[in-house]
C-alpha cells in the first residue's frame, strides 16, 4: 500500500480523489470485519494508515470547499450509493 501525501491528493482530479476515498473506506471496513471475526492482521498499523489517508483526502475536500473551488461533486456521488 502506497502512502499518499497531501500534495499528491491535491494534484488528483476530484473524481479520482472521490474514487480513492471510497476504495480506502471499503478497505478499512474489510480490515475491521476481518479483525472483528477473530482474524489476525499481518500489519496491525494498517488501520491507522488507512484512517490517516482518508483524513488527508477529506481535508483537501474541505479546503477546496471553503475556498470555493469544488462543486460538491463528492457529496452528490456519495448520496447516490
Amino acid at each position: 500500500m502506497r502512502l499518499l501525501t497531501a500534495e499528491q491528493v491535491r494534484q488528483m482530479a476530484e473524481t479520482e480523489r472521490f474514487r480513492k476515498l471510497v476504495d480506502l473506506r471499503e478497505e478499512l471496513m474489510i480490515l475491521y470485519s476481518t479483525q472483528t471475526g477473530g482474524g489476525v492482521s499481518d500489519n496491525p498499523a494498517k488501520a491507522k494508515t488507512l484512517r490517516k489517508q482518508i483524513a488527508r483526502i477529506l481535508t483537501v475536500f474541505s479546503e477546496e470547499r471553503i475556498s470555493g473551488e469544488v462543486e460538491e461533486v463528492y457529496e452528490e456521488e456519495y448520496e447516490e450509493k
